[in-house]
Formats: C-alpha cells, structure tokens, sequence
C-alpha cells in the first residue's frame, strides 16, 4: 500500500479496511481522504436489500425528536422545584448549549473519520488506540441503552398502574407487557424503517406536555392538596434549606434529558449525507429548548413545590393525569425500543461482519439472532426495572456513570484529536502538542480549547461528586421507605 493514496485505492476498489488502517495511523492521517471512503461506503450499501445507510437528514431529525421530546421532560418541574425557576432556566439553557456544541463536534470528527460507525469505535480511536478502550466503552454503552430500557418498562408499568387504577394484577404483569411491546417496535432493522414512528412519538409526547401545562392551570388543586391543604408556592432560587445532595440530583435530571449524544455516531452512520446531520441538530435543539423550558417553567409554577412529583404528571388531578399521561404512552413504548435497537444494531453488526449475507439480506439466521439480541436485551431491561424501582434517582444514575463521558469528556478530547489532525493534514507537522496548537491558533480557537478543557473538569465533576449525590439520594429515599420492594406486585401508579 506504500506509494498508493486513500483516493487511488478508492478508485481501484480499496476494501474499507484499507482506509481504516490509515486513519488509525496518525503517521500517515495527512493521505487520508474522508469523501472518498464516504463514497465508497454509500455504494456498497446501496446494493443490498438491507440498506444502512439510506437515512436523510429529515428522517435523522425525526429520531432526534423521539429521543430528546420524551417522558424526561416531565421531570423539568421537579428539578425546577429544587432549583428554583431561576437557576433551572440557567441550567437549562447552558446544558442545552453545551449538548449542541459537542453535537457539531460530533458531526465534523464522523465526517473526518467516516469509518467509525458508533462510541465505541470513536472511543478507542479517541484514547491512544487501545482495544481495552474499546470493551469499556461497549460495557457503558450497552448499561446506558439497558438502563434507559429499564426506565421505560418502568414506567410503562406506572402507566398502566395509573390508568387502570389498579388493586388486583401484580404490577410485574404490566412490566412484562410493556417489555413485550417494546420488543416488538424495536425489530426494525435500520433507523430509517423507524423514523415515521418516531415523528408519531414526538408529536404525541409533544400534545402530552402542552396538555400538562394546560391541565396544570386550569385544575382547582393539584394532587395531593385534599391532604395537605397547603398553599401552592414556587422559588425563584434555591430554598435556603436545599441540600447538596437534592441540588446536584436536579442537576443531574436536566443533563440526563439533554445529553443524548451516545446515539449521535449510530444515527450518522446510517446517514446519505452525514453533514446535514447538523441541520436535523439545530432543529431539534431549538425545539428542545423551548419546550422543556416551558414545561418545566409552567407546571412547577402551577403545581408548586408541595404538590410536584417525578414525572409531574402525578401532579395532575384526577382524569387530568390519566389524559396527559396516554398521550405520554407512544414516547414510553418507542423511546425505549429505538435505545434497544440501538444496542442490538451495535451487537448485531460486530457479529456479523461486513460481507456476510446476514447483515444484508432477509436471511432465516439474522433474522433470529436478530430478534434474539432484542429479546435478550429486553428481557435484562425488565429484570432491571423490577430490582431498580425509582425514575428520578435513575436519572441521575445514568448521568452520573455515563453521561459524562458521553456527554462532555469524549467530544472535548475529539476537538483536541481534530484541530492536531488540521496541522496534520494541511502543515504536514505530525505529533503536535495541544500547547503548540493554542499557541498558533487565533483568539476564537483558544476559546474553544480552554472552554473544551472545561467540559472535562465538568464531566469529572458529574462522574465524582455527582455519582455521590446520586448514591447518597437513593439511600435517602429507601431509609424513608419511598421506594417500593424488588419485584413487588403492589401498584407503582401515579
């Protein structure tokens, strides 16, 4: 391969393992030629009947708006609530900021190195190379999905729980017909076969909210006032009584609705054009902002900080929660399922290589273990939902154990990994400190590097002291008995 360049293999048929193998050699980075690979990769999907990379930009957007206009909005009130509206809408908007940063980070390292097709592959190309880096990432990724999996049998068994108003079926039956449903939509074998579900979910969670907010104004009392006849009062600041521990969990909360960019690689990979990725990005962030802002805004002043509760729809009275909360349902069921398939796509495509009939065709083995990778998935989502009964504190968890890395750290060192590779390509300086770029750079770009150093200061801070406040906020609550027991029958309804 010596004297042949990236763009001549391409054009004499280089597998992509070829170009891979350059890209990872930063020796030879300066010859590596992105577009060409690009091409290659568009063409070779193309062919099959499976195809992986057929997703545009509007079809990428819609899976953006399942994921981020979600069930974890209705949490936004509660972190208010221990915020204070004030610093919630800070919060708010700065973590909303930050994820768009890193998002565009995202975008130009998979247009740099189109071959890395998820985190895992970007983690190990991220720090030095190393296989071990690889597995770790897998091991985060894969918890993350299960975790966010097990969130939404959980609560799809809080729904039918409070819709049914039930006293008589085990609440673990409900469990099990939520993972079954989820099974079912997450069998689709490529993103954009499930982006018209999507766009349903979003539009619906997006009616579930408004009506929250509309539900939230217009009821006499919220729940629970009967009970404690206490006025309705909201803060714009923290209550002076506020512990660190309540403080950093509704912190926690917003970051772990913000940061969804574990998925940002997968959803590119699947893309014609991965660049206009970025317009799909600025869509949705705006969307995002607005709508969780108001909803976490509108409801906590509404309902106050006696009466709130996580998801804010137990907040409503009466027939009032019951409506908002099944317009909430096709978010709990799909949600879920795109993280499941996320993680079975992630299995299935390092099972079955490139070139094998299974990843391409409607073959009777894939098809099986690829339903069976979604089963297995579920069925651990569902054991985790049973043993792991809390929604607020489960939020925080995830931030705290995954969300920094995949939320700050990771694309700050990628900024790092691409200004280096910049000097090295176009100045031919291989090696080249980050203390040598911030000095040649101009005024925007040390910004950038010193504001990217930040974000990992950050990510440290939510992966020590956060995943602190987390532990500490659950074993609060099981002292005061809040939580329910390990596969308990007894209803978890709002």
């Amino acid at each position: 391969m010596g004297a042949i360049s990236p763009a001549e293999q391409a054009g004499k048929g280089a597998d992509v393992k070829d170009f891979k193998e350059i890209s990872d050699d930063t020796t030879s980075t300066h010859s590596f030629d992105p577009d060409s690979l690009l091409q290659k990769l568009v063409e070779e999907e193309a062919g099959h009947n499976i195809n992986y990379r057929n997703c545009s930009w509007q079809r990428t957007a819609g899976l953006l708006f399942s994921e981020y206009i979600c069930l974890a909005i209705m949490s936004f009130p509660w972190s208010y609530s221990v915020l204070g509206l004030g610093l919630g809408l800070i919060v708010t908007v700065i973590v909303s900021l930050i994820v768009l940063y890193t998002g565009l980070i995202i975008v130009d390292y998979c247009a740099a190195y189109p071959h890395l097709t998820d985190v895992c592959d970007i983690g190990r190309h991220l720090f030095w190379g190393k296989q071990w880096v690889w597995y770790a990432t897998a091991v985060c990724f894969l918890l993350n999905n299960t975790l966010i999996q097990a969130l939404h049998v959980l609560v799809g068994a809080k729904y039918f729980n409070t819709i049914s108003d039930n006293t008589t079926i085990c609440s673990i039956v409900f469990g099990v017909v939520t993972m079954i449903i989820c099974f079912l939509f997450s069998l689709p074998r490529t993103f954009s076969h499930m982006s018209g579900v999507a766009y349903f979910s979003a539009i619906t969670m997006f009616i579930a909210v408004i009506l929250s907010m509309i539900f939230a104004g217009i009821q006499d009392h919220p729940a629970g006032y009967a009970k404690l006849q206490k006025p309705v009062h909201y803060t714009v600041w923290p209550a002076p009584d506020a512990t660190y521990v309540q403080i950093m969990s509704a912190v926690l909360n917003i970051v772990y609705t913000f940061v969804g960019q574990i998925t940002y690689p997968s959803f590119i990979s699947q893309m014609k054009q991965p660049k206009d990725f970025k317009k799909a990005l600025y869509i949705v962030t705006v969307c995002e902002l607005i709508t969780f802002a108001l909803a976490g805004s509108i409801v906590y002043v509404y309902v106050g900080n006696a009466y709130i509760t996580a998801p804010a729809f137990g907040s409503l009275d009466g027939n009032y929660k019951k409506i908002a909360f099944s317009f909430a349902l096709p978010t709990v069921l799909f949600l879920g399922s795109l993280y499941g398939n996320v993680s079975s796509q992630f299995l299935f495509l390092k099972i079955f290589q490139k070139g094998s009939k299974h990843r391409n065709e409607h073959t009777v083995k894939g098809w099986l273990v690829w339903a069976g990778l979604n089963f297995l998935l579920w069925a651990l989502a569902f054991i985790i939902a049973e043993v792991i009964p809390f929604f607020s504190d489960l939020l925080g968890l995830m931030s705290s154990l995954f969300d920094c890395w995949f939320g700050f750290i990771f694309w700050a060192v990628a900024y790092f990994k691409l200004k280096k590779l910049h000097y090295t390509k176009n100045e031919g300086i291989a090696d080249i400190s980050l203390f040598e770029v911030f000095k040649r750079e101009g005024l925007w770009t040390k910004i950038q590097l010193l504001f990217c150093g930040l974000l990992i200061i950050i990510g440290l801070y939510i992966l020590g002291p956060g995943l602190y406040a987390t532990i500490k906020s659950i074993v609060i609550s099981y002292e005061d008995d809040v939580y329910g027991k390990a596969f308990s029958c007894v209803s978890n309804g709002l």
